[in-house]
């Protein structure tokens, strides 16, 4: 598919969801790269995990934009309240929109289905609404790897069928892609939907297994290692999620016409994922490893009395593995960060930052 080319300078980009954990990443490499405009944090800053964290991350978006020519806005507010959403549309007319803002998690909806109807459902909707209203000329948005769901081909294409979500939180997402096509089609709206295969960094998310785990063996906790360690996970450095969502932005589905004269949707997805799933317990190996070269924890540490084996999670799946080709081949971006490396700026920021 062609591409239509932004130059981000100068304009207004709108990030949903920072100071999350992706969309806190990418503002400060938009801070950093752009030589001017204007960059719109909006989030709700609930108490899912920690706020404290998010306040963290804040701050040093804030740190960064006194230097820099990006001024930089914080909203405080939820995507699925309509008129915040129409209100901030309507004063900055944002020309990039990056819909990071969802509540996340596979497990967490299975006993708390109703704030992912309003997040990722309704919320989804209002933002739709508002970029037919104030036409932009990119919407990126987030789905997940999640909506591959039993499939059992790998690694997953997005040519794929995506019709068995084994959780709640993954049928959303699918519903996302839904809607966003219906209104590229309806409304010429250029939209991409990335899916991201299992995020993880400094300054994560404490639910995800390589911080929770963390936390739990520095407290002398036992760990639990779902399907008895039989996963394997694409796991995917926030830097390499940012590097591909950062070339995304630049390159819009370009408007066509098809041959019945009629517009054809402007509409992509893809997966952005490391294409090199990982063992759950060769991951568990490099994380203990890093933590100990952190000095996280000590030296000496017995890994193997603070593990348990248990069965698989509802909602959960065995394997996850990116085909990423299509962006390689339509952006030049494949990621490329493996898990030492990445679990080692983990564990250097987690000793920093609880110390």
């Amino acid at each position: 598919m062609g591409k239509t080319h932004i130059d981000l300078n100068n304009k207004t980009v709108l990030v949903t969801g920072s100071p999350g954990f992706i969309g806190a990443n990418l503002v400060l490499r938009l801070i950093k790269e752009l030589k001017g405009g204007t960059v719109i944090s909006l989030d709700n800053m609930n108490d899912y995990y920690d706020p404290a964290l998010k306040e963290y991350r804040l701050s040093l978006i804030e740190a960064a934009a006194e230097g820099s020519p990006v001024k930089h806005v914080f909203i405080r507010g939820d995507i699925a309240e309509r008129e915040l959403v129409e209100r901030v549309f309507g004063e900055y007319r944002p020309a990039v929109v990056v819909n990071l803002a969802a509540q996340a998690g596979v497990r967490y909806s299975i006993d708390h289905p109703d704030v992912y109807i309003s997040s990722n459902i309704i919320g989804f909707y209002n933002i739709l609404e508002a970029c037919r209203r104030y036409p932009v000329e990119h919407l990126v948005y987030a789905s997940s790897s999640s909506v591959y769901g039993g499939n059992k081909k790998v690694p997953f294409s997005t040519d794929d069928k995506v019709d068995t979500p084994v959780s709640l939180y993954a049928a959303t997402k699918k519903s996302d892609e839904l809607i966003a096509h219906c209104y590229s089609k309806l409304y010429s709206i250029p939209s991409t939907g990335l899916r991201f295969f299992t995020v993880y960094g400094p300054a994560g998310r404490p639910d995800m297994f390589y911080y929770s785990a963390t936390q739990k063996l520095a407290a002398g906790k036992s760990i639990q290692i779902f399907n008895y360690g039989n996963c394997m996970r694409d796991f995917t450095y926030v830097d390499d999620i940012v590097e591909g969502v950062w070339r995304v932005m630049q390159g819009a589905p370009e408007k066509r016409t098809g041959g019945d004269g009629l517009p054809l949707p402007p509409y992509a997805v893809y997966n952005i994922g490391g294409g090199n799933p990982e063992n759950l317990l060769d991951y568990i190996a490099a994380l203990q490893e890093e933590l100990v070269r952190a000095g996280v924890l000590p030296a000496d540490y017995d890994f193997e009395a603070h593990r348990e084996l248990v069965g698989m999670q509802p909602g959960d799946v065995p394997v996850t593995y990116a085909d990423s080709a299509a962006l390689e081949a339509d952006y030049g971006f494949t990621p490329r960060i493996d898990i030492h490396e990445g679990l080692r700026r983990f564990a250097q920021w987690y000793k920093a930052y609880y110390d």
